[in-house]
């Protein structure tokens, strides 16, 4: 299977479904930004329930943007406050630990536009969970692409689909209850290096 997504900041576990289970990966590099969607956020479990994490961007609903061109609003710490969001959900978690020495430089490395931030998230999951792709970027948009599953509606926020992911242990399952298709942080820090291993395993539309 040779799919097309949207990069996105650490992408949900539907999406990495979708890229361990392809042959290869095409990233969509020509859309236009839009708002509410995974492209500048991304959904963590917090002590308190699920937690929405935004990438602050410069950014004009009257003067659209390509995505590729959007920047990142870096006036304001969000990466500090990501990181420290991070640290205090899952510093209990089984692997925490095993991972946080190559997740924390992202978090610490300037990055101008969100694009550039995003596919260097991309690049530093696919390490952490062992994962050998194929990638490619497109070298222009369409609407209907040939020979491709095309999978760039898992990048919308708010009309998400109900994938029937099997259910892992979380950290606060016991206080809230489990949360599915949350940003694969969540996997990751919960069944470390049997991250991939669960994913293949997974189905999906």
């Amino acid at each position: 299977m040779h799919i097309l997504i949207h990069p996105t900041c650490f992408p949900t576990i539907a999406t990495c479904i979708a890229i361990a289970k392809a042959e290869s990966v095409t990233i969509e590099m020509h859309d236009n930004f839009q708002k509410q969607t995974y492209r500048n956020r991304y959904y963590i479990y917090a002590a308190n329930g699920k937690l929405q994490l935004n990438i602050p961007v410069i950014y004009s609903q009257k003067n659209r943007k390509k995505y590729s061109e959007v920047q990142i609003a870096n006036n304001y710490q969000w990466q500090l406050n990501h990181w420290k969001s991070l640290e205090s959900a899952y510093r209990t978690s089984p692997f925490f630990e095993f991972y946080c020495d190559e997740l924390e430089p992202l978090f610490k490395e300037p990055f101008e536009t969100l694009m550039a931030f995003n596919l260097k998230c991309f690049e530093t999951i696919c390490d952490c969970i062992q994962l050998e792709i194929t990638l490619k970027k497109t070298e222009a948009f369409e609407h209907t692409p040939n020979n491709l599953k095309d999978y760039r509606g898992l990048v919308n926020a708010k009309k998400e689909p109900v994938f029937n992911i099997e259910t892992y242990t979380q950290v606060f399952e016991a206080k809230h209850g489990y949360i599915n298709n949350l940003s694969i942080l969540d996997l990751l820090f919960n069944q470390g290096p049997n991250t991939l291993n669960f994913l293949e395993s997974q189905k999906l539309p």
